[in-house]
């Protein structure tokens, strides 16, 4: 157990610290808008990351469907398919960046009015958005390319990447915002620079660190012609990429769904409301992405020896990946509970914000235990490339979210949406959990 967990350690721990500095660039957005005297730009700011987390997470296959299948061909040292499953994720990552660009006024007309923010709320989002969506290139060439690295076993270059991103976005925004004078425009620009940042430093590492080997990948697929064509090969590799990334992509559409529909009941209720769930879902997203640094250890390593047929090692990965899981459950519930208030008053200094977030704060406690189920099984199912079971267990935990909001929001307010998305958090691991034990 000892080895197995050192292989799970190397891969999750710089996955963690990468993780980590993923909510940082939120976070550090929402510090510096906080303290601008109005929660109309904690909202605003809210309203235009969530627009680009919907746009962003409708095409995650391009980070997971890359990584299971890479570390499933790295498991068969079938190398030069390593290579074309990593060109055809980028060619299709630009091809979809350069498509938002070109329809962004009607993105944006479509999502501020399914979220419906307040007025003051809307014209500032918009500001933001028509800003931040020139980095789509940069965010979705990050995605294949992260998933790519996370696929050959290597999280540490993803965690330099993000680190220098991160150090880029705090010395941009703060100066757009506090040396020229800039609102959300400074935010968002400082964004965009670090975006484009994170781009030129992970090209740069991926001819630094895999040259060689892709010069070997094409010795050997040149070795490999005469027995098939290249074409042939690059249509199957591409015929299997969308396949396997066809559930993915619907699994998405309902975390879209959830997530779109949670922050649109909390705009509905005001910009004090809309400021407390932003400043909570900080909390969530904490946790979410530390358990993604286990679940990137499931898909590198439970893809590895499914794809190398390694059974025995699989189910050992799979059974300490969940011990893990109980570690940081209670680790995390412990600290929400003793440091949850003073973590949001370092985000916001305005006293209404402060004042109504004491009333659902609490639910936050319980984000850890509802959600790690569902954390883990995902690198699981991404690794092995199990997607329909992903998809299956996203849709039962939308119904479920839809039915408790229809039947909770009225009566119990914001209380019943928080309630209806930790629900929907349970419901993804329960049938997870259900799927693996009856096909394995």
């Amino acid at each position: 157990m000892k080895a197995i967990d050192k292989s799970i350690l190397q891969i999750a721990l710089p996955a963690i610290v990468t993780n980590i500095t993923v909510p940082l660039l939120g976070l550090v957005d929402t510090a510096i808008v906080g303290h601008m005297g109005s929660a109309a730009y904690i909202g605003a700011v809210a309203v235009g990351s969530m627009i680009f987390n919907l746009i962003y997470w409708l095409f995650a296959f391009l980070r997971m469907g890359t990584s299971g299948m890479t570390a499933q061909a790295r498991g068969r040292r079938d190398f030069p398919e390593v290579f074309r499953l990593l060109t055809g994720s980028l060619a299709v990552s630009l091809s979809i960046a350069l498509l938002a660009i070109l329809l962004q006024v009607p993105v944006l007309k479509t999502m501020l009015w399914l979220i419906s923010p307040t007025a003051d709320v809307r014209q500032l989002a918009s500001t933001y958005f028509y800003i931040v969506v020139w980095g789509a290139p940069a965010v979705l060439g990050l995605h294949s390319l992260s998933g790519w690295f996370v696929g050959m076993q290597n999280t540490r270059l993803p965690m330099f990447i993000s680190i220098m991103q991160n150090v880029v976005n705090i010395v941009a925004s703060l100066t757009f915002v506090y040396a020229l004078g800039m609102k959300v425009e400074g935010v968002a620009l400082g964004t965009v620079i670090a975006q484009y940042a994170g781009l030129l430093v992970a090209v740069a590492l991926l001819f630094r660190y895999y040259r060689r080997l892709y010069r070997a990948a094409q010795s050997l697929a040149v070795a490999r012609k005469s027995s098939q064509p290249s074409a042939v090969r690059t249509t199957e590799t591409a015929v299997r990429f969308f396949r396997v990334n066809r559930d993915i992509f619907l699994r998405t559409l309902c975390l879209v769904a959830v997530n779109l529909y949670f922050t649109s009941a909390g705009a509905r209720q005001g910009a004090t409301i809309l400021a407390v769930n932003t400043l909570l879902m900080q909390l969530y997203l904490l946790f979410s992405y530390i358990m993604d640094g286990f679940a990137f250890a499931g898909e590198a390593l439970g893809g590895r020896h499914w794809g190398a047929q390694n059974w025995p090692a699989y189910h050992a990965v799979v059974k300490r990946l969940f011990i893990w899981g109980a570690m940081m459950t209670l680790l995390f519930t412990a600290t929400y509970v003793i440091g949850g208030m003073p973590f949001l008053r370092l985000l916001t200094d305005e006293p209404q914000v402060v004042e109504a977030s004491r009333g659902y704060v609490w639910w936050a406690y319980l984000i850890p235990v509802a959600g790690v189920g569902a954390f883990i099984w995902d690198g699981i199912f991404i690794g092995t490339t199990q997607t329909r079971g992903m998809l299956l267990s996203s849709f039962a935990a939308a119904v479920v979210f839809f039915a408790g909001v229809f039947l909770l929001l009225t009566p119990w307010g914001n209380h019943g949406l928080w309630f209806s998305m930790l629900l929907y958090l349970a419901v993804r691991g329960v049938v997870q959990t259900f799927i693996f034990y009856k096909t394995c």
